[in-house]
């Protein structure tokens, strides 16, 4: 068939195949509908089902039980019990943690004050001046047969005992 357009004749209407033929609307299938309807309905009562039964399981959730309030009790009481022992752990530790600083504070004070005083003592004391007066009273330094030589064996004192 060539592209020419092609007329065709029914009776006293005539009919005209080619590209600016119209094409003739279809008797609608009511069948299709009807089911596309029951279709619908049979999902929104599905849905409504669905919403009921949500309301149902969460009204049954929310309901409690003696039981279960006691549970929930003792668990809130635990709770507490727990967080009220941290934090008078917390501020035990804090107490303790200042009292350490102060203490650190004054052995530091301490050390600095002693420290001063034994420069000012040995800047005071002529060791030249003692040793003259030593030997001015007859002082002299030990013979060898006058000293006597400790061991210490792990231990950071000795006990000396006289003769």
């Amino acid at each position: 068939m060539s592209r020419q357009k092609e007329r065709k004749s029914y009776g006293i209407y005539t009919y005209e195949d080619g590209n600016t033929v119209r094409r003739l609307e279809a008797v609608p299938d009511y069948h299709e509908e009807r089911n596309r309807r029951k279709e619908e309905r049979r999902i929104s009562e599905q849905k409504r089902r669905r919403r009921r039964a949500a309301r149902r399981n969460r009204e049954r959730a929310l309901k409690m039980n003696a039981g279960y309030v006691a549970f929930l009790s003792v668990c809130v009481m635990a709770i507490a019990f727990a967080s009220a022992t941290y934090v008078k752990l917390q501020s035990d530790l804090i107490i303790r943690q200042r009292a350490v600083e102060t203490l650190q504070n004054d052995i530091s004070t301490l050390k600095l004050e002693n420290d001063a005083a034994y420069k000012r003592i040995t800047a005071a004391v002529d060791l030249k001046e003692v040793k003259k007066q030593a030997r001015r009273l007859g002082m002299k330094y030990p013979s060898e047969n006058q000293i006597v030589h400790y061991t210490i064996d792990n231990a950071d004192y000795m006990t000396q005992y006289s003769d």
